[in-house]
């Protein structure tokens, strides 16, 4: 960078030349994500990992410097939880996705790349036994839950359908849509007035039994005993 004040130019500024050099970044496209322990595999195993560090740290000799003995405790803790616990494998975003097709991803990711003719032809190959994989897991996941749910119901565990329900993909922040009900004659009803309506008349016809008393005689609070008195009704 050089300014040149002895320049004859009409500008009350001095004339600066300087030498610039630009350089393309390079844009990442995929990061390779570090593997994780498994946490939840290490706490249900935590007195197995315990005692093993306890014994392999026992035998584990005293040395004078320092930085030897970290190393040692570094590498004992290492090889303890990398035998008994291991990391955490690449899970896909679906559940019926499993790691056949993730290996097969990967090898379609690499042709991709390969512009020749023997890489186009791999890549459609891929793509299409990639296509009739998921369609093929996704089915089998599906009526998996559909059994189960199935099965559920039968036993009466409503709270385990609720659960398995959930598996498939629902999101909470979607809200619940409004599909309307239908009413006596088949016509579907949308307005929250009518549907009110709706309900309303339902609990009526279920409760309005035959044999269902007229009035119900209620006794003056302050002719019951202490003894007596039920819970009060807010």
């Amino acid at each position: 960078m050089q300014t040149l004040p002895g320049s004859d130019v009409d500008s009350d500024h001095n004339l600066l030349v300087a030498n610039i050099f630009t350089r393309l970044k390079k844009i990442i496209r995929f990061q390779k994500r570090k593997p994780q322990w498994d946490l939840e595999k290490l706490y249900a195993q935590r007195q197995r990992v315990q005692d093993t560090l306890e014994e392999k740290l026992g035998a584990m000799g005293c040395d004078s410097e320092n930085e030897v003995q970290w190393n040692n405790l570094k590498e004992c803790v290492l090889v303890a939880v990398s035998d008994l616990v291991g990391k955490v494998e690449k899970r896909a975003r679906k559940p019926w996705i499993t790691q056949e097709i993730i290996s097969k991803l990967d090898e379609r990711r690499k042709w991709k790349n390969v512009n020749t003719e023997e890489g186009r032809k791999n890549c459609r190959r891929l793509r299409n036994e990639l296509k009739r994989a998921t369609d093929n897991a996704e089915k089998e996941y599906l009526e998996n839950i559909c059994n189960d749910i199935m099965e559920f119901q039968r036993i009466g565990r409503y709270d385990l359908i609720y659960m398995k329900t959930k598996e498939l993909g629902w999101k909470e922040t979607q809200g619940i849509q409004n599909i309307g009900f239908e009413d006596a004659q088949g016509n579907r009803i949308v307005e929250q007035s009518l549907v009110l309506k709706i309900w309303e008349n339902y609990i009526t016809e279920l409760y309005d039994r035959p044999n269902r008393p007229e009035t119900l005689e209620v006794e003056p609070e302050e002719e019951v005993d202490t003894d007596e008195e039920g819970l009060y009704i807010l």
